[in-house]
């Protein structure tokens, strides 16, 4: 994903993650990307437990891309979890940031 795709996407607050829908397809079709992806799913709640660290997720639900700045608490084979047990399907994530 390129900075203005980052840019178009809209942020959405940590709270209002739960609320949206989202598609079961993978928005990543290379293998070797879903393979960084979850590379850098599994680091972010890493430094999420470790140093409260956040990180910046740019994901699709059905209306589009959306991006959220929170801590992963936890990661499961299809989802990553943020605060207050809130899912992020994992094939809808198109990239996290580490800032």
């Amino acid at each position: 994903m390129n900075a203005i795709a980052t840019k178009i996407a809209t942020l959405v607050a940590k709270e209002n993650v739960s609320q949206l829908t989202f598609p079961k397809s993978d928005v990543l079709l290379s293998e070797n990307k879903q393979l960084e992806r979850k590379r850098r799913v599994v680091r972010a709640m890493k430094l999420g437990n470790n140093k409260k660290f956040k990180v910046k997720i740019i994901f699709e639900d059905m209306e589009g891309l959306k991006k959220v700045e929170t801590t992963v608490w936890g990661v499961t084979e299809k989802n990553i979890i943020l605060k207050q047990g809130t899912l992020i399907p994992i094939e809808r994530i198109h990239e996290i940031k580490f800032y």
